[in-house]
């Protein structure tokens, strides 16, 4: 019996291993909700924001590997999902989207909601295509599918609601999704001159990043035989940093001095896994190499001395054999050293200070102490990702995400629900700003729709953070950075949700112990200082000199107390 488009989309996303599909209903999607309504094998997840959604299904596919979907109605509905879609192709998330579109016979006619999903969509996917007949189906769907799976990326189909009504006959090409994961890794001749130059350098530097992920094993193996520091960017934390005696810290302007040091005083940096961006951190003098599966990424951030396709697993396995054992020590243990130091420093400022403001640092450490050993953190960008890459301890099985490559506002929460959906299981908690927690703040009525046991911690210090130190930098006073919050946790009591809301830093511990106890959603609403400051590893004279004008301007405005508070905060007592 021949069956609609609509019924053939959701059976094949089925057989794909598809669990749930995130998205907001509307008149376009009547017909594909309603076949997942029929369906025992597929779930809808309904949101309040399709900007959460799309973030939702993000982190679903980047926590499982696996296609994640989510939806959008026509015209504003589907707009709406561009964010969450920039951020999962950014982060190399498989991610179908689908784009409903207005009725078929109205489309160049400037109708109602009308917009241009092929337009709109292309630059954040790598295949975006419009289902405009039954006769496209189901090889559209499957290319779709075929490409997020296969680039790591976003696929976007657009189909009217009408389209999806349509009884289709074309089942010839109906296949399973192909999942592949080839080894890649150099030629031979290739790994010898790849050697060559680690053989010959003194002091070499392992800079890591995601695409260190399932190669925890074989880099320790290297890292040991070469005797080379580990130094790792923000989306190789939890892929390297547990139990490695190499690891010596982050670098990039959250990082901290250690791992700066490592790259800068290196004379060969190999980049494994990782497309760092920021040129500013790379080393003056050293040589660089960079091996990555994606070719297209090799060199683009700074000039390369060599550049190699690989798998990172495949690539560090194949080396081996041709890189001789090294004896000398004495670089390996100088930035060992200066980690340890660094570590002692870092903590010195997370500790409980009775009587004054908590400090976000200390509320961070207790926060990684008291979690699961398994636990997934998500965090907002800013001083939240600051905190995390900072003080999450991350143990074999914890994950860390967040908008790390995308850069947006408000994703912890959302990713916090695709995370809890896809683990339901798993302790998730969500390290909020609360600006970014505020900006999507309608999905905590997703978490309450749905009672997830999602932790979230809000990082309340009435104001954008990290937006405000910018511009401390740079010499300006912050304008526009203010925020007049209400109590967050009597909001979310409000909604149905246990909220604690924490103002002393004598409460913290006894907060998150309960918590994280609570078998349900928690709010935890606390308020930490406003005045510190997340340093970054290095200085330069212009940060420097623009950090001290702002504080002369402060002063010479009569704003001695935000000055005190700030140099009390951060340079006194700690």
């Amino acid at each position: 019996m021949a069956k609609t488009v609509a019924a053939k989309l959701v059976e094949i996303l089925i057989q794909a291993g598809v669990k749930r599909v995130h998205g907001l209903v509307g008149d376009s999607l009547n017909g594909i909700v309603d076949e997942i309504r029929n369906s025992k094998d597929i779930e809808w997840i309904h949101y309040r924001h399709e900007e959460a959604a799309a973030f939702a299904a993000g982190a679903e596919a980047q926590l499982t590997g696996k296609l994640a979907v989510c939806a959008g109605s026509c015209g504003p509905g589907n707009m709406h999902l561009i964010n969450g879609l920039y951020d999962a192709h950014k982060s190399n998330a498989p991610v179908l989207a689908i784009a409903a579109h207005i009725p078929s016979e109205q489309v160049g006619t400037s109708y109602f909601q009308e917009t241009r999903p092929e337009s709109l969509f292309r630059e954040c996917s790598y295949y975006c295509e419009t289902i405009a007949s039954a006769r496209q189906m189901p090889r559209v769907l499957q290319i779709a599918m075929q490409h997020a799976i296969g680039q790591n990326g976003v696929a976007v189909i657009s189909l009217s609601g009408d389209v999806a009504m349509e009884k289709m006959e074309n089942e010839e090409l109906d296949h399973p999704l192909f999942v592949s994961r080839p080894a890649i890794r150099p030629a031979d001749e290739e790994l010898q001159k790849l050697a060559q130059f680690i053989n010959e350098a003194k002091k070499v530097t392992l800079l890591c990043g995601a695409g260190c992920r399932d190669a925890h094993d074989e880099l320790l193996a290297f890292a040991g035989k070469i005797k080379s520091p580990i130094v790792h960017a923000l989306r190789g934390k939890e892929h390297v940093q547990y139990d490695n005696p190499y690891d010596v810290g982050m670098t990039g302007l959250i990082g901290i001095s250690s791992g700066y040091h490592a790259v800068e005083e290196s004379d060969l940096l190999l980049m494994l896994g990782t497309d760092f961006p920021y040129k500013e951190w790379f080393p003056s003098k050293a040589k660089i190499i960079q091996i990555d599966i994606r070719p297209e990424r090799l060199g683009r951030r700074c000039k390369l001395d060599l550049g190699l396709t690989g798998d990172v697993k495949e690539t560090i396995k194949s080396l081996l054999p041709f890189v001789e054992e090294v004896t000398d020590i004495a670089f390996l243990e100088k930035c060992q050293q200066r980690y340890k130091e660094n570590r002692k420093n870092l903590m010195g400022h997370a500790q409980m200070v009775s009587g004054k403001a908590i400090h976000p640092e200390y509320l961070t450490r207790i926060l990684s102490e008291q979690a699961a050993d398994n636990a997934i953190f998500t965090a907002d960008v800013g001083t939240p990702t600051v905190w995390a890459a900072r003080y999450v301890d991350m143990k074999k099985g914890r994950k860390l995400i967040g908008s790390f490559n995308h850069g947006s506002m408000a994703s912890a929460m959302p990713q916090a629900i695709g995370a809890q959906v896809a683990f339901p299981e798993r302790q998730v908690i969500s390290l909020s700003g609360d600006g970014g927690f505020a900006m999507l703040m309608g999905d905590i009525l997703t978490i309450y729709q749905y009672d997830l046991p999602v932790k979230i911690i809000v990082y309340n210090n009435s104001s954008l953070g990290f937006v405000a130190m910018e511009m401390k930098v740079i010499g300006m006073p912050p304008f526009g950075t203010d925020l007049k919050n209400p109590d967050f946790a009597k909001m979310a009591q409000a909604i149905g949700i246990r909220g604690i809301r924490v103002e002393e830093a004598e409460g913290v511990e006894a907060a998150i112990a309960a918590a994280l106890a609570h078998p349900g959603p928690v709010l935890v609403d606390v308020v930490v200082n406003q005045a510190e400051l997340s340093m970054p590893p290095k200085i330069d004279f212009e940060q420097a000199k623009g950090f001290g004008i702002y504080m002369l301007k402060q002063t010479l405005n009569g704003d001695g107390k935000e000055v005190w508070d700030t140099i009390s905060s951060n340079f006194l007592g700690k």
